[in-house]
């Protein structure tokens, strides 16, 4: 069988833990002008995403804050890894992405984080 089609490897990891028996959850996620995000949050399992339009302002814990564009992937390992952003870099336009979340059964894909916990942390996060 001949084929045309293309292949373009956009991010390649070994996550540093898929949680046993995992429930997977692939999500969009639409971010209108300026708009910061879901606060400080973690997730229960790996994250992976890829942008489709715009731009997205991402930190984790332990990482400088980075720009993600328009056709880039990125991921996150989970856990107990504080994720401060994913918010949008644009001003005047709104910033699209796709995230396929790993988690463990039973438990929010997504837990937000209480201003104690993010004092108590704050010498984990990267300097600004």
């Amino acid at each position: 069988m001949t084929t045309n089609s293309v292949l373009t490897t956009l991010l390649h990891r070994t996550p540093p833990f898929i949680p046993e028996n995992a429930e997977v959850m692939t999500m969009t996620v639409e971010l209108p002008p300026g708009d910061p995000g879901t606060p400080p949050h973690r997730h229960s399992g790996p994250v992976f995403g890829y942008v489709t339009e715009g731009t997205v302002v991402f930190e984790l814990e332990g990482e400088p804050e980075r720009l993600i564009r328009a056709g880039e992937a990125f991921w996150e390992p989970g856990g107990d890894v504080i994720h401060y952003q994913a918010g949008n870099g644009l001003a005047g336009e709104w910033t699209r992405f796709v995230v396929v979340m790993l988690g463990v059964p039973g438990e929010p894909m997504l837990t937000l984080v209480d201003e104690a916990e993010l004092e108590a942390r704050r010498d984990r996060r990267a300097p600004r």
